[in-house]
């Protein structure tokens, strides 16, 4: 299974599995949505592992797609950083402040700080009014 749905300080998420990757294309978050409407949920939890290869390349567009296409779902989404995971280019840092504006997407250096920031940004259901 790709993402196990996840009932965890008063909200339900999706989570991929750590150190696999899930989206080879940017065209494969359709997963990620397709799983938080089947555990009737707007909020992800993934791990940057599970991400395209390029999604921390801003250049590469794959981030800006992406993360527009959860927001157009309404869809939260916190990304936990692997110790082993590349640098992100430059730009991307610019990306993450813009994105936390909207509270749409964070990233984080380990899994409890990411599903206390979507615990504090969704309502106990996971749903976002």
């Amino acid at each position: 299974m790709e993402f196990t749905a996840i009932r965890e300080s008063g909200i339900v998420f999706v989570e991929g599995i750590p150190a696999e990757g899930l989206l080879e294309a940017t065209k494969d978050v359709t997963r990620v949505i397709e799983a938080c409407f089947s555990a009737g949920t707007r909020a992800a939890l993934l791990y940057s592992s599970n991400l395209t290869p390029r999604f921390f390349d801003v250049s590469s567009l794959e981030a800006g797609e992406i993360l527009q296409k959860l927001r157009n779902y309404r869809i939260h989404l916190a990304v936990v950083l692997d110790p082993d995971a590349g640098p992100a280019s430059r730009r991307f840092h610019e990306l993450l402040e813009a994105e936390r504006r909207d509270a749409h997407f964070s990233v984080f250096s380990d899994r409890p700080a990411a599903v206390a920031w979507l615990a504090d940004h969704l309502p106990a259901t996971g749903e976002r009014t």
